[in-house]
């Protein structure tokens, strides 16, 4: 439905953000007291749609104003991040024939001169898929593959059982090396998909664009990743809204405040399919390639803004991992809180996620 009303990367302006909160899995639940209305564009990215809204710039006096009095440089602004989203996107898409990622894949274990960001976002991919000892894996492309998770209603089918447990058999991430601006995977039929963790590299990267424009408060939103930069225009924290489990995006559990944050959430929730009565949900077991069995419905993470690729791999890590190893995994990391919504309903919380239920 949303692909037939935005273009593939067009650019909606608009005056508020209350039009998107019921579209992502992480929503701005509030915006009281804030004393002017944002500038605000939304485009359709990332296969979803993403939002960025700008509420104070400073000026080239230095002097702080609201965005609404600076509305064309708060515009060209948003459009810079969105540009940059779109450039890596364009670099990082599994989906992509031209993509850096794709010629990676499809060199067949010779050497690939690919992009600094890519280049960036394989290299922590691999830090967090072995500080996760391979739950999460970049290398998962030849699983993720075998799935369509978009087939229309009635019209989706399970992967050739022999093919999937065929592309397992090439999942480790150890089989990648990169030496400067080159990369290679030792096994020739292995395959990346970095969907785990790009997300949250191009947030944080359009979080510094935003930044380098003079933008001091700001929210970007990119369904399921929410960056807040700064505060609200009266100095209050951003409020944001944890979105119910297969709610249909129309109901939040409960909210976090924010300043300087970034927040990820990962959920079985997000894109499924039904075969047979049965319901399969894309959080793949890399061992395996099919749906990993977890206690988890959803799992969201807060950190320090500039950290939104680190907590979308960390994010997905939990998950698979379940409540209990999960919360354990985030103890023994520093300034990463986390909110784990169990199939069963309850929730459970670190210490310092500061999550009020609703």
């Amino acid at each position: 439905m949303l692909r037939k009303m935005y273009n593939r990367h067009a650019i909606i302006r608009r005056a508020g953000i209350a039009a998107l909160a019921a579209a992502v899995s992480l929503c701005l639940a509030a915006c009281g007291g804030a004393s002017a209305e944002p500038v605000s564009q939304d485009g359709y990215y990332l296969d979803t749609i993403c939002s960025v809204s700008v509420y104070r710039m400073k000026d080239d006096d230095g002097s702080v104003k609201t965005a609404s009095g600076m509305e064309d440089e708060a515009n060209a602004a948003i459009e810079a991040s969105f540009e940059v989203c779109k450039e890596l996107e364009d670099l990082l898409s599994r989906t992509r024939g031209d993509s850096d990622v794709s010629r990676i894949n499809e060199a067949k274990g010779e050497w690939t001169v690919v992009s600094d960001p890519t280049v960036e976002v394989i290299e922590k991919g691999v830090e967090y898929s072995k500080l996760s000892g391979g739950d999460f894996d970049i290398t998962v492309g030849g699983l993720t593959e075998q799935w369509d998770f978009h087939a229309a209603e009635g019209k989706a089918k399970l992967p050739d059982e022999e093919a999937l447990a065929e592309a397992a058999e090439h999942v480790d991430y150890r089989n990648i090396e990169t030496d400067g601006n080159k990369v290679r995977l030792t096994d020739p039929e292995s395959k990346l998909d970095l969907g785990g963790i790009a997300k949250g590299y191009i947030g944080d990267k359009m979080t510094e664009v935003l930044e380098q424009k003079g933008v001091v408060s700001a929210t970007i939103n990119l369904g399921g990743n929410v960056i807040c930069i700064g505060s609200k225009a009266d100095g209050e924290d951003f409020v944001i809204g944890v979105e119910a489990p297969f709610s249909d995006r129309t109901e939040i559990i409960g909210k976090i405040k924010a300043k300087d944050k970034t927040l990820v959430t990962s959920g079985v929730y997000e894109r499924k399919i039904e075969v047979g009565g049965k319901t399969y949900h894309h959080i793949l077991d890399a061992k395996t390639g099919w749906p990993v069995k977890t206690d988890l419905d959803a799992v969201t993470l807060i950190a320090d803004k500039g950290r939104s690729a680190d907590i979308d791999a960390l994010s997905t890590t939990c998950l698979i991992k379940g409540a209990k190893e999960g919360k354990k995994f985030i103890g023994g990391l520093d300034g990463i809180e986390a909110v784990f919504v169990l199939s069963d309903g309850s929730i459970t919380t670190t210490d310092g996620a500061g999550f009020e239920k609703d």
